[in-house]
C-alpha cells in the first residue's frame, strides 16, 4: 500500500470500493498499468489500496482538484480499464469522491 503525499490545504479522494470476481483475468497487470499512468497525471497527490481475501476491496486515489478527476476518468487508457472492470473484473463496484478538508499523518 502506497501513502498519500502530504497535501497542504484541501484536496479529492476517489473511493473507489469493488468485489472482485474469481481469476486474475489480466487484471493484476492492468491494475499497475493503471496506477503507473495515474502517477503521470496532473494533480495527482497519490493512491492507497488494500483487498482482502474474498476480493473485497478500497482503492482511493487523491487529486488536487475536480478537474483533474474529470481529465483521469476520460482518459482513453483508463476508460478501457473501466469497460474491463464492468465486463470482466468486478461483481459489483462503488465511486465516491470526497473533499478533504483536513489531513492528520503521523
Amino acid at each position: 500500500m502506497s501513502m498519500v503525499h502530504e497535501s497542504k490545504g484541501s484536496h479529492y479522494a476517489v473511493i473507489f470500493s469493488s468485489q472482485r470476481t474469481e481469476g486474475d483475468n489480466g487484471y493484476g497487470i492492468m491494475a499497475e498499468k493503471m496506477d503507473q499512468l495515474a502517477s503521470q497525471q496532473p494533480g495527482f497527490l497519490g493512491v492507497e489500496s488494500v483487498r482482502d481475501t474474498s476480493g473485497y476491496g478500497i482503492t482511493i486515489s487523491y487529486w488536487d482538484s475536480l478537474e483533474a478527476i474529470s481529465n483521469w476518468k476520460k482518459n482513453q487508457a483508463h476508460q478501457v480499464a473501466q469497460q474491463k472492470g464492468i465486463n470482466d473484473w468486478y461483481q459489483n463496484y462503488s465511486v465516491k469522491i470526497c473533499k478533504v478538508e483536513r489531513e492528520y499523518i503521523k
